[in-house]
């Protein structure tokens, strides 16, 4: 589950497995291989979510040909239904969460049963009333992307699942360009502190921007979840492979995420365990310019600010000033007051 101290990371695996439940199989191992929280898959019956008259978006045009349709696109990188209980089997039996976003109404019944800790809208789906209104009433907690969205129309969402049966606690918003891969001056990750002040369980980031920059940026502005495509190749075939992570990648996303929720931190100002130790090594003391007698008068001829602290501090300069010396001084000691 999401927490304030560790970013949830999901390693979408889409439909990257291109109907191939062999590969779909190796795909988990590469995620928990990686480091990935999770792995998502996606499930659809496509006679069900696209109809015979749906173009191609250009990005598949470009990675995917214009000879066949979307909807034959779609039958071709789809999973039979029947194949992701099995699928969440193995990702119980190697210890990964396993996701599957659901496209229509029937994928939703056939996930219903898995077992799983989130339900994952799509930013397609954001506007579909009949969906909304099935996986708000489970009353589980919801991921949901909001690419091409409006805040009003993200708004309407949570209202709609809330009013299903999902209080908005249990709802998180991922900010997202659907595009692939999106460039990088439409990623706007700013638009999280909007989707922020819906008051909703959080906000994070699920990126189509190619490499690794941008999510790491996400959890820097604060992304309590991050999800990116993964491949096995970039090179297969298919729509979503270009603008995907190769496990390698994935490894190297995970290690920096990481690395940035550590450095992040509690947000109080204050010196850091492992910088205590350089205070009085890196900080000043007053001392004495040139050898001073007792009784002699402080002045700003013979003292100095000088490496290390840990003896009067130079905030006390003025104070110091005009004082007599209480005993003899070597030049460079640390006076006493």
């Amino acid at each position: 589950m999401a927490s304030n101290n560790h970013v949830i990371i999901i390693a979408e695996a889409g439909v990257n497995h291109n109907g191939d439940y062999n590969m779909a199989l190796e795909m988990i191992k590469e995620a928990k291989k990686a480091g990935a929280d999770y792995v998502k898959f996606q499930t659809a019956v496509p006679e069900l979510v696209i109809s015979t008259y749906a173009p191609k978006a250009e990005y598949q045009k470009e990675t995917t040909g214009e000879a066949e349709s979307q909807l034959e696109m779609c039958r071709a990188i789809h999973l039979p239904l029947s194949a992701y209980k099995s699928l969440a089997q193995e990702c119980r039996e190697i210890g990964i969460g396993f996701m599957s976003t659901p496209f229509d109404l029937v994928s939703i019944d056939c996930l219903a049963d898995l077992g799983m800790d989130y339900w994952k809208i799509p930013s397609g789906e954001i506007t579909n009333l009949p969906y909304l209104r099935k996986i708000g009433a489970l009353g589980q907690k919801i991921i949901m992307s909001t690419g091409m969205a409006t805040l009003a129309e993200v708004e309407t969402a949570v209202n709609i699942l809330e009013h299903a049966g999902t209080p908005r606690r249990d709802i998180y918003l991922l900010h997202c360009t659907t595009q692939y891969p999106a460039p990088m001056e439409s990623v706007n990750l700013r638009a999280m502190d909007s989707l922020a002040t819906l008051g909703c369980a959080g906000v994070g980031y699920s990126d189509h921007t190619v490499g690794t920059t941008v999510a790491v940026a996400a959890v820097a502005r604060g992304a309590m979840i991050v999800e990116k495509h993964f491949t096995l190749d970039k090179t297969l075939p298919g729509p979503d492979h270009r603008a995907s992570l190769e496990p390698y990648e994935l490894t190297q996303l995970v290690s920096a995420v990481r690395d940035t929720e550590k450095a992040l931190g509690c947000g109080k100002k204050e010196a850091a365990a492992a910088e205590v130790c350089n205070i009085n090594i890196a900080r000043k003391s007053i001392v004495a310019a040139k050898n001073i007698k007792k009784g002699e008068i402080f002045s700003e001829t013979n003292l100095l600010v000088k490496r290390p602290g840990g003896g009067v501090s130079p905030l006390l300069w003025d104070k110091v000033l005009g004082m007599t010396a209480k005993r003899d001084f070597r030049e460079d000691e640390l006076i006493e007051i």
